[in-house]
C-alpha cells in the first residue's frame, strides 16, 4: 500500500523548528541551564547570553535592545501591550481603536477591557482587508489612548498602511501598537523609521519554537506591568526567562533577517502560481485579501456553495495540511469573523481555504494539490444543495 506524501501549507498556524536554531538550543538545556537573575557565576553567563540574544532582536528590527522585552507568545505580548497601556492612561481616558479583522488577542484583549468600562471603536475595511488610515484620524477623539492596528493579517495576507497610520497617531499623540506576529521575519520591518510605540512578536511563525515572544516598547512609552512577580525583564515582566527558548527566538529570526530576500522571491512565486491556477481551474472561486499587498507566502481562497471544513478533511486525506483561517480559532463552526468583515455572506465566509507556503514547500507538489481541489470542489458540489439551487436558477 502507497503511503501519501504529506504536505505542510500551514506555515502561518506554525512552523518547525529550524535545525540551526535546535543547535543553538541545546547546548544551553544541557550545560548553561543557570537563573539570569542569579549573582554566581552560572547565572552571570546566563544573563549574558540572555543579553546578547537581546541586542540580536533588537538589531533585526533596528531597535535598541532596552526596548525589547521577552514574552511567552504573540497573545501575552498583545495582552501586555493593549491593556498595560490602558491601564497606565486610564486617567488620560478610555477610547481604544483597532479594525474589525485583527487577531482574537487585540479583538478579546479590547473586549475584556470593555468589560472595564473603556470604550473600542472598531474600524471597518474594504474587500481587500486594508484600513483606511483617514478612518483612524476620523475616528480619534480626546480620550483616545490607544491605537492598534496589525501589521499584516493572519487569515488574508493583507499588509496593512502601518506607517500612515503611525504619523496619524503621532500628529495626535497617540500611542500605536501593531501585531506584527505574522508580519515579523516575513517583511521588512525597520523601527527606525515606522512610527510604531510597541510591536508584537512570536517566535513559531518564523522557525522557533512555541513559547516565546517579544514586545517592543518604544522608550518613554508609558505601559503598566503585566505580570507581577519578580525584577525580571527591567521590572516590567515578571517570571524567569525561557533562556535556551529566547535564543532559539533570537537565531531564527536573525537568519529570518538575513534570507529574506531571497524566501521572499520563491515564496511570492509559489504563491502566485497557486493563486493564478486555481482561479482558472476551480469556477466560482473568489481570492480573498489584497492582490499584491500582501504576504509573500500567503493565499486565501472562497469556495461559493461548499463548506471549508469539508475541504480540510479530503485535502487531509490526500496529503496536504491546510487551513480555513486562524489557528486560534479551528475549532469553532462560526464564518472567519476577518472574511464577514471584508463583505463576504456567511454561505460564502465558510467556504475558504488558507494555503501559506514555507521553507519546506515544493513547487512541485502545486500542481497535484490544483488537480486535488478540482476533485474535490466538484464532489463536494454534487452533494451541495447551494450548488442544485443555484444551477436550477441558472439553466
Amino acid at each position: 500500500m502507497s503511503t501519501v506524501k504529506r504536505v505542510y501549507l500551514d506555515h502561518a498556524a506554525t512552523t518547525p523548528v529550524r535545525p540551526e536554531v535546535l543547535d543553538v538550543m541545546l547546548p544551553i538545556l544541557k550545560d548553561q541551564f543557570g537563573n539570569p537573575s542569579s549573582f554566581y557565576h552560572r547565572g552571570q553567563v546566563a544573563k549574558k547570553i540572555l543579553e546578547e540574544a537581546r541586542e540580536t532582536v533588537a538589531n533585526c528590527l533596528n531597535a535598541h535592545a532596552s526596548e525589547i522585552y521577552f514574552t511567552s507568545c504573540g497573545t501575552e505580548s498583545d495582552n501586555w501591550a493593549i491593556k498595560g497601556v490602558a491601564k497606565a492612561l486610564e486617567k488620560k481616558g478610555k477610547h481604544i481603536i483597532t479594525s474589525k479583522i485583527e487577531h482574537h488577542a487585540v479583538l478579546h484583549a479590547c473586549e475584556a477591557l470593555a468589560g472595564q468600562g473603556y470604550e473600542i471603536t472598531y474600524l471597518d475595511v474594504d474587500g481587500d482587508g486594508l484600513v483606511d488610515p483617514e478612518a483612524v484620524r476620523a475616528a480619534i477623539r480626546p480620550d483616545t489612548i490607544l491605537v492598534t492596528i496589525m501589521m499584516a493579517n493572519n487569515e488574508i495576507g493583507t499588509i496593512q498602511p502601518i506607517e500612515k497610520i503611525g504619523q496619524i497617531c503621532r500628529e495626535n499623540k497617540i500611542i500605536f501598537h501593531t501585531d506584527a506576529v505574522q508580519a515579523a521575519g516575513a517583511i521588512p520591518i525597520d523601527l527606525s523609521q515606522l512610527p510604531v510605540d510597541l510591536l508584537s512578536i512570536s517566535g513559531h511563525k518564523f522557525y522557533a519554537p512555541k513559547g516565546v515572544g517579544a514586545l517592543y516598547i518604544r522608550k518613554g512609552v508609558r505601559i503598566a506591568t503585566f505580570m507581577d512577580g519578580g525584577a525580571q525583564e527591567r521590572n516590567r515582566r515578571g517570571g524567569t526567562e525561557n533562556v535556551p527558548y529566547i535564543v532559539g527566538f533570537a537565531k531564527a529570526f536573525e537568519l529570518a533577517m538575513a534570507e529574506m530576500a531571497e524566501s521572499t522571491t520563491a515564496l511570492q512565486a509559489l504563491r502566485d502560481d497557486l493563486i493564478e491556477k486555481v482561479l482558472k481551474a476551480v469556477p466560482y472561486t473568489r481570492l480573498n485579501g489584497h492582490r499584491t499587498l500582501r504576504l509573500p507566502n500567503n493565499a486565501n481562497f472562497s469556495f461559493e456553495f461548499i463548506e471549508g471544513e469539508s475541504i480540510l478533511i479530503m485535502l487531509d486525506y490526500m496529503g496536504f495540511e491546510c487551513s480555513s483561517g486562524s489557528a486560534c480559532t479551528s475549532g469553532s463552526l462560526d464564518p472567519s469573523h476577518v472574511l464577514l468583515a471584508i463583505g463576504l455572506p456567511h454561505e460564502k465566509a465558510h467556504g475558504s481555504l488558507r494555503v501559506t507556503f514555507g521553507k519546506s514547500s515544493e513547487a512541485e507538489d502545486i500542481d497535484r494539490m490544483v488537480d486535488a481541489l478540482v476533485k474535490i470542489v466538484a464532489r463536494l458540489r454534487e452533494i451541495s444543495p447551494l450548488w442544485e439551487a443555484f444551477l436550477k436558477e441558472n439553466k
